[in-house]
């Protein structure tokens, strides 16, 4: 190997942490090396020539070793003269090889550094890179059998970055929850085939900060982009063996880096800088940017996966270990769970969250298997280790927290559960939504709930109803247009006999199975996907949207698209080009507007069901086809329309100053039944008239005559619609005594 010159050892500091470039005291420039080994017998630093990941055929990589000598709180530490930005390194750990005790230390292998803020190369999982002799002839023991081969051509290596950036010159938008609107999307995804962005940006940081990228966010008046993960990932050798690779990202290794593979300007430190870029120019367009982020598990797998950094540095405190520690304990179904309860991995994560918000500026995130970092020794525990650290932590405290609130462990299942701070992914809205225009709700008790904020879920602790992110459909599963297009998965494209991915859709493909030439069919789904739509953006609570539905984008019936890294998966934005995608984004746009300028359609309280005010009305008052009110009988009662009405005299919040908070009033009507039916407008003193604003009855969104009706009036909601009408006359008296607003639930009651 050739020697770096002048390679020597300082003693350095065991803080921060990684690899930290900076000047010493005596002028020296060079880099601080500092890495958590607690178990090791010994660490060596080994720093490379050249770029890339090597590879058998790859270019020469001069490798330099140097033993850190200095160990400080288990910590191996050491400043290196002469290291500068875009070095290129990784470690090499010393220590027992006794898998039976969970040790499984190999010095054979190169390590990436937890802590690297950037990655070069790829994981391309040959046997060299596995600790054990992967393809040991009895695979039941293989685990235990040590490989000595070197994995340094192999695998990628960390690379030095220059630190320096105050982002002074960023403004965060600070949107509040209350007035949140999240659009998920996949960083290559969105813009692979956006004809607006130059072609060697597409798919990348820089893709989606370009103009043509931002405006169509802007235009249709989402708050926040939440990317899927962008923390730097692996992909799995099953897939690899299958020609695919992992599309989705929720494997990762590297949790200060950024996926080198979606940088256009290269990865050898530069995509650190096009990541901030990316981050400002959503930033000075309003936009906030949430990461979906991966901390329950890693790349490395099970006693069968690869050793790529955590488990060659210390197993056995890294990982949850089962009795018999040769096994992993996996509440992730990915082969291995991070030991959240031990001090060096909570430091990890926090250490990693704050990084992403301080120094690369995104605004918040989403826990994937949120479930799984609160889980104590074994059982989810909301007094957990992790969910205290963030509650003190004086900058993760103030950004966005979403936890996706289970895992697939026993007792995973948390919805409702998590603190004040966090909000949820609401799967209990998902469901009851998409029940409910498949005709499939017995009742519309649960639909009540979904619609107004989903009180007996989140209406405890002080929690608001911005607690609950709705959401129809997300990355996994099927798309909106599918949702309405398929009634069983079609995931043959996947390599794993159609197996994978969920069976349980609540989907309703209106009469036919995938693309029809029939156009009663056809016109059936683009106004069920208008409902859909509709809905979710009129009710109470956090909406979430997932790119290209708004537009017709269809994966073709796969739900469970994770290693279709392909058109099967990207934005198609010929979409819009068709004048039916076109009206179906345009009218997003009109319904996201709409919620933007009326508080009453984003409230900040839960409803009581009470007046607010000596001389006003009910805040939320429901609704039979009949014009009635709700009783308790009919929340029982077999039903396919639901009327919900919104004080805008009555919102139960109050200005910066105290003051009253005044709007229009609200009528939505769903009526989930296959043919027309009869509904009357509600009487004094609820209105006098009404103006009709959104019927998804209709192709067009535009006004039509006898838009504007009379309060009383007997008007038809078409079969399978939503009717959205505005109060235009509304007396000033109190309405009669109220009638029980939903059926008696004990707020804060958890439910199965």
């Amino acid at each position: 190997m050739r020697p770096l010159p002048g390679a020597t050892v300082w003693p350095g500091s065991p803080e921060p942490l990684g690899a930290r470039f900076r000047t010493a005291a005596d002028g020296t420039a060079g880099t601080n090396f500092a890495l958590w080994a607690g178990g090791a017998e010994a660490v060596e630093l080994c720093l490379f020539d050249g770029g890339g990941d090597g590879g058998p055929d790859g270019p020469p990589q001069g490798e330099t070793r140097l033993p850190l000598t200095e160990l400080t709180h288990e910590i191996w530490h050491g400043f290196v003269p002469g290291v500068l930005p875009g070095r290129r390194y990784g470690y090499r750990v010393h220590g027992r090889w006794d898998p039976w005790t969970g040790a499984r230390w190999n010095p054979a292998k190169l390590l990436l550094d937890p802590y690297a803020r950037a990655v070069d190369g790829d994981f391309s999982l040959p046997p060299e890179v596995y600790g054990h002799v992967r393809d040991w002839p009895q695979q039941h023991v293989a685990d235990t059998v040590r490989d000595e081969r070197d994995s340094a051509p192999y695998v990628p290596k960390g690379v030095v970055v220059a630190d320096g950036d105050d982002w002074a010159d960023d403004h965060r938008p600070k949107t509040p929850w209350p007035d949140s609107v999240i659009y998920e999307l996949h960083v290559r995804g969105f813009t692979k085939r956006h004809p607006g962005v130059p072609e060697e940006l597409r798919g990348t940081y820089a893709g989606l900060a370009h103009p043509a990228a931002v405006e169509h966010l802007v235009r249709l008046g989402v708050t926040a982009v939440e990317l899927l993960p962008v923390h730097q990932f692996a992909h799995e050798d099953h897939l690899l063996r299958r020609g695919l690779r992992n599309y989705w990202g929720y494997n990762s290794i590297g949790y200060f880096a950024p996926h080198a593979a979606y940088a256009a300007s290269g990865t050898d430190g530069r995509q650190v800088g096009e990541f901030k870029r990316m981050v400002r120019a959503l930033h000075a367009a309003g936009l906030e940017v949430i990461l979906d982020v991966v901390y329950n598990h890693t790349a490395e797998g099970g006693e069968l996966g690869p050793t790529l950094s955590l488990k060659g540095i210390d197993n056995r405190r890294y990982y949850r270990l089962q009795g018999d520690q040769r096994r992993y304990a996996d509440y992730t179904g990915c082969g291995n769970t991070l030991h959240v309860v031990q001090p060096n991995v909570l430091r990890l994560i926090t250490d990693s969250l704050r990084y992403w918000v301080t120094e690369m500026g995104v605004d918040g995130f989403r826990f994937d298997l949120a479930a799984a970092l609160a889980r104590s020794m074994h059982d989810v525990d909301m007094l957990s280790p992790f969910l205290a650290v963030i509650a003190q932590d004086p900058v993760l405290r103030r950004v966005k927290l979403i936890a996706e609130p289970w895992d697939v462990g026993s007792g995973g299942y948390q919805v409702g559960s998590f603190p004040p701070l966090w909000t949820e992914w609401n799967d209990r809205y998902r469901d009851a939504v998409r029940d409910f225009w498949r005709g499939a709700l017995p009742d519309v008790r649960d639909l009540g709930y979904r619609l107004s904020g989903s009180s007996d879920l989140y209406a405890w602790g002080g929690r608001r109803p911005y607690a609950s992110v709705n959401f129809v459909t997300a990355h996994d599963g099927f798309t909106l247009r599918d949702l309405v297009s398929y009634e069983h998965k079609h995931n043959e494209a996947n390599g794993e006999g159609n197996r994978d991915g969920t069976d349980g859709n609540r989907s309703w493909n209106c009469g036919a199975e995938g693309p029809t030439d029939d156009p009663a069919v056809r016109a059936l789904r683009r106004r069920q996907l208008r409902n859909l739509l509709t809905t979710l953006l009129l009710s109470t609570g956090v909406p979430m949207l997932v790119a290209g539905d708004e537009m017709g984008r269809t994966q073709g019936g796969n739900n469970n698209a994770y290693c279709q890294d392909n058109e099967t998966s990207w934005t198609d934005w010929s979409l819009l080009e068709e004048p039916g995608w076109r009206a179906l984004a345009d009218l997003c746009c009109r319904l996201l507007a709409l919620r933007r300028a009326h508080p009453v359609l984003r409230s900040r309280s839960f409803f009581s069901g009470r007046p607010q005010s000596a001389d006003g009305l009910r805040d939320l008052a429901w609704f039979t086809a009949g014009g009635t009110e709700m009783t308790q009988a009919d929340w029982y009662a077999p039903a396919a329309t639901l009327g919900m009405y919104l004080s805008g005299r009555d919102i139960p919040q109050r200005g910066q100053q105290g003051e009253p908070v005044t709007d229009d009033s609200f009528l939505a009507v769903l009526h989930a039944g296959p043919a027309d039916a009869e509904f009357t407008l509600p009487g004094p003193p609820w209105a006098d008239g009404y103006e009709l604003l959104v019927d998804t009855a209709r192709e067009e969104q535009g006004a039509a005559p006898g838009d504007l009706r009379t309060a009383g009036a007997r008007i038809t909601a078409g079969a399978r619609s939503v009717l959205l009408w505005r109060v235009t006359r509304e007396r000033a008296e109190a309405g009669p005594e109220a009638p029980i607003p939903l059926p008696r639930k004990a707020l804060g009651t958890k439910t199965e």
